[in-house]
């Protein structure tokens, strides 16, 4: 399967046993028969579902949002950090339905890019409708792993990606990739899950959990530093807030016991937005 800059993918084998549950579980999700941990429908009933989408309202006043593309799977709102201008090219890891590239297409204009690269057909081919039904002509979503981008080198302004990188096996890939397909100067925004203290092994083994954003997560200076292992500078945590996941949803992988344990712990599952940039003279700095 070759996308448009005539490199093959790989979100069509070579999986892990994880990775296909990801798939599957958000090929759900973008297909109405599920959702991200286990609910109903997507934004549905309990647990991480309501955890996750709670940043849902914070979208809606915003230009470029588009509602049919907001699945309630979001951390954070990453695009409020980038800084985005007019002309600029950006790339949204982990795209899904294609919220956050919506949002970043109106910011970059016509004259414009922006790339969706997201793992899931279904999901590649709902964002696709979906820009197709706005007439969107400064988008392209695009179906590939983000451990390997079936995009040509330095060619990104910016990169975003919002509580998706949680579910990347191999996270310091994810960032030399990133790394690569940035321009020089180039920048990054990206909100996801961290973790502070110790996640019962139950948590860390959940696939459920895994899917939900939870599992995957690293410690929260872990993270970052893989992040400048990859050879970004100026990494910093520009927002955060604490995930209070309920009973009902850590019940699937803990007891009782086990569930008062880990509240007693002070560990804390995060959501951080955090910034940072590929060394080089920057168009655009950071606001």
């Amino acid at each position: 399967m070759k996308d448009f800059t005539g490199r093959e993918t790989t979100a069509d084998g070579g999986d892990s046993g994880l990775k296909k549950t990801v798939r599957a579980r958000y090929g759900g999700i973008a297909t109405g028969a599920g959702s991200c941990c286990g609910g109903p429908e997507p934004g549905v009933g309990a647990g991480v579902d309501e955890a996750f989408s709670m940043v849902t309202e914070l979208y809606t006043p915003i230009k470029g949002y588009e509602p049919d593309a907001d699945l309630g799977l979001g951390c954070g709102l990453p695009t409020r950090y980038a800084n985005l201008q007019a002309g600029e090219t950006v790339i949204d890891l982990g795209s899904g339905a294609g919220n956050d590239a919506f949002v970043a297409a109106a910011e970059v204009g016509a004259e414009g890019r922006v790339i969706g690269l997201d793992m899931t057909p279904e999901m590649v081919d709902r964002a696709r409708e979906l820009a197709a039904r706005r007439g969107a002509i400064n988008i392209q979503f695009v179906l590939g792993e983000i451990e390997n981008m079936p995009i040509e080198d330095q060619v990104a302004d910016c990169i975003l990606s919002n509580c998706v990188l949680n579910l990347v096996p191999d996270k310091a890939a994810a960032f030399r990739e990133s790394f690569r397909v940035l321009k020089p100067g180039g920048r990054f925004a990206v909100s996801d899950i961290v973790i502070e203290g110790e996640l019962p092994p139950q948590l860390r083994h959940s696939a459920e959990m895994y899917v939900g954003c939870v599992a995957g997560a690293m410690q929260r200076e872990a993270y970052l530093s893989v992040i400048r292992a990859a050879g970004f500078s100026e990494v910093r945590v520009v927002a955060e807030s604490t995930i209070h996941l309920p009973d009902s949803v850590l019940s699937s992988a803990l007891s009782q016991d086990e569930i008062r344990s880990f509240r007693d712990s002070g560990a804390r599952i995060v959501s951080v937005t955090v910034n940072g940039s590929r060394p080089g003279v920057p168009e655009v700095p950071f606001i």
